[in-house]
């Protein structure tokens, strides 16, 4: 699939429906007719959109660890906690997020869509400013770690 780009602000409904941009929804559509995996995020308090074909792969990185250990366990089970496989509607780009997913990253009317390559970032919008906000300072230093190597 080709990465994925672009923050969306967009609006939920009460019972947690999302209409995606039409900028989002065309670079889905390789994709569109085909399920998603919605599940909560490791390191932050939002979702995450995948197409199913990218979340296969990142299950199988998962599954090569060693599953006897304690660690592991309690990893697998927080990681699929609340998981589901949704659909996205192909006419109306129209996605359900399921009900225990809003409570957990507290959606409410206004949503960001954050595209990070592989996947959707789906965040309560005030919650994805102050976690930008709070990480903007850091930005810089980050960068440098990360890309220290690539000599």
């Amino acid at each position: 699939m080709t990465h994925i780009i672009g923050q969306h602000d967009c609006k939920a409904d009460t019972k947690g429906r999302v209409i995606l941009p039409i900028s989002l929804k065309n670079q889905l559509l390789p994709v569109i007719n085909e399920s998603f995996v919605i599940k909560r995020s490791v390191f932050q308090q939002c979702l995450e959109l995948y197409p199913k074909n990218e979340f296969d792969v990142l299950m199988q990185k998962v599954l090569k660890k060693s599953k006897i250990n304690r660690k592991y366990d309690a990893f697998v089970r927080n990681f699929v906690a609340g998981m589901k496989e949704v659909t996205i509607d192909g006419d109306t780009g129209r996605l359900q997020i399921p009900k225990n997913l809003v409570e957990y990253a507290e959606i409410g009317k206004e949503v960001v869509l954050n595209a990070v390559f592989d996947k959707i970032e789906i965040w309560n919008k005030d919650k994805y400013e102050i976690v930008l906000a709070d990480s903007e300072k850091d930005y810089a230093d980050l960068a440098e770690e990360i890309f220290a190597d690539d000599d």
